[in-house]
């Protein structure tokens, strides 16, 4: 009968570790795949040292007014091609136009860039006057003292499940929540220093639509990007469907990633979706000066090697100053940037996490590297720590023979074990470090805990309820247990 039994789980393991191969972390990696033009889409092939990590990229480039557009890899896990008109989720790039939105609007004497707060809403209460009294010109050089978040409804653990959930963690935050938020919160000690803040710009976003008395999308479609012809850009809101076209978001580790969707931070970037061929046209114009506010790219304020103007970053790097802007959602990476001296510039979109901001720098001549980012030893050894647990862990639950470290099971122990290892695993599959820790250990810890759990169920017959401690702490300790593993697997795999 032990033998049978042995067999029978090395087998259920066996066609456990396989089935799970079906459904096992796939780490992104860019394909040789290519529409459009040759010429950049080379020249970012050479400027990549590694391809592990992304998936798809769009790239436009900018020279002497001359555009050349083309897309590199798959838009989706089902392998359709990127090209100039597959749609990104933009991140932060939206600021830049959030700031030139400030510029425009100023020389058309709608606002001025030292209007405040307290003037732009009139109506409303600040239990910090200082906040009252900062201006839109602040906001959008990153000098207001404003936090960099507005506080989240679920708090930081809200905002810490939905990165491991891969939802939208901005989800709720609507211009009321945005602006009860101004209300409350208080002027750091850093104002006057630039201090990155997507509060601030989301706020200057709903300042200038106050004033311009529309909406947020509105005026930026109105002022911005008609005027440009950038008709394959806006914003996708709650219960909106994709744009057609739409690249697929993840990690660079390939867990799918939620969009994140407009709401009161859209002019910080939240729920924005563009083209390479859009924010070519955006490059192209801002270059020449002919894009409505492109005065916003004039350094303000900031240190001599890293400036800041009304969104735009101008960033010294050795003997290059580079004007730009990068942006990062759950599931996307952006980067505009150019240089004065040689009228060059580059656009690149990406469909991971992945940053592109250091092939961007090197296209344009700057010498960074452009290497996957240092491995999280700390994630690498939870996944490690998750797998093993997983899997050996029920193994050796099972098996146990009444040694020191091997203690007789009992069935309250082996229920707590199976949902132990069932939450192990699927947080390991969700959040693992999949870019550095080898994808054959996720068919493996699967399989072993196939085979614990069918070792588990034979002994299971003969077993005791509870056969070692004090029964009141060992039905606390199990119903602990068996709550956190439950949650856990329901916040992840359920609820995603």
């Amino acid at each position: 009968m032990r033998r049978r039994s042995l067999a029978a789980a090395v087998l259920a393991g066996l066609l456990g570790a396989g089935a799970a191969t079906l459904v096992g972390p796939s780490p992104a990696r860019l394909t040789t795949d290519r529409t459009g033009d040759a010429g950049p889409a080379a020249q970012v092939r050479g400027a990549l040292d590694d391809p592990a990590g992304y998936r798809g990229l769009a790239v436009a480039t900018v020279e002497d007014g001359r555009v050349r557009v083309a897309g590199i890899g798959a838009r989706s896990t089902a392998g359709a091609d990127v090209d100039g008109t597959t749609r990104f989720e933009s991140g932060s790039l939206t600021k830049v136009m959030t700031g030139m939105l400030l510029a425009e609007l100023a020389a058309d004497g709608v606002v001025t860039p030292d209007d405040t707060l307290r003037q732009v809403f009139p109506g409303r209460t600040f239990e910090d006057p200082a906040v009252g009294d900062i201006t839109l010109a602040e906001l959008a050089g990153h000098t207001s003292g404003l936090p960099r978040l507005a506080p989240a409804p679920g708090g930081p653990f809200g905002t810490f499940l939905a990165a491991v959930r891969g939802t939208d963690p901005y989800a709720g935050q609507d211009a009321a929540h945005v602006l009860d938020a101004l209300g409350g919160t208080r002027v750091r000690d850093h104002r006057g220093e630039v201090t990155y803040s997507n509060f601030g710009l989301a706020v200057l976003g709903l300042a200038l639509a106050e004033r311009a008395g529309t909406g947020y999308p509105e005026l930026l479609r109105e002022r911005l990007l008609d005027p440009l012809g950038m008709t394959a850009t806006g914003f996708v809101g709650p219960g909106d469907p994709l744009p057609a076209g739409a690249a697929t978001g993840g990690t660079a580790a390939g867990r799918p990633m939620q969009p994140w969707r407009a709401g009161g931070l859209v002019a910080a970037g939240i729920g924005m979706w563009t083209t390479a061929d859009d924010l070519a046209r955006l490059l192209a114009a801002t270059m020449a000066g002919t894009a409505p506010g492109a005065d916003a790219t004039t350094p303000r304020y900031g240190p001599d090697d890293d400036r800041i103007g009304y969104g735009w970053f101008t960033t010294r790097y050795d003997d290059h100053e580079i004007v730009w802007h990068n942006g990062a959602t759950g599931g996307f990476s952006t980067y505009v940037g150019f240089e004065r001296a040689t009228n060059r510039g580059v656009v690149l979109l990406g469909n991971t996490d992945r940053g592109v901001e250091p092939l961007g720098l090197r296209l344009l001549g700057v010498d960074r590297p452009t290497d996957r980012p240092d491995a999280n030893w700390l994630l690498i050894v939870v996944t490690v720590v998750l797998l093993v647990g997983g899997g050996v862990g029920l193994v050796v639950a099972a098996t146990g023979t009444g040694s020191t470290w091997r203690p007789l099971p009992d069935r309250l122990g082996l229920a707590g074990g199976v949902l132990s290892a069932a939450a192990s695993l699927v947080l390991a599959h969700r959040a693992g470090a999949w870019l550095d820790v080898p994808a054959v250990l996720w068919p493996v810890a699967v399989g072993l805990a196939v085979a614990g759990l069918v070792l588990a169920a034979v002994r299971w017959p003969s077993l005791p309820v509870i056969g070692r401690g004090t029964r009141w702490v060992r039905w606390a300790g199990a119903a602990i247990g068996a709550a956190v593993s439950l949650g856990l697997i329901l916040a992840v795999a359920v609820l995603s």
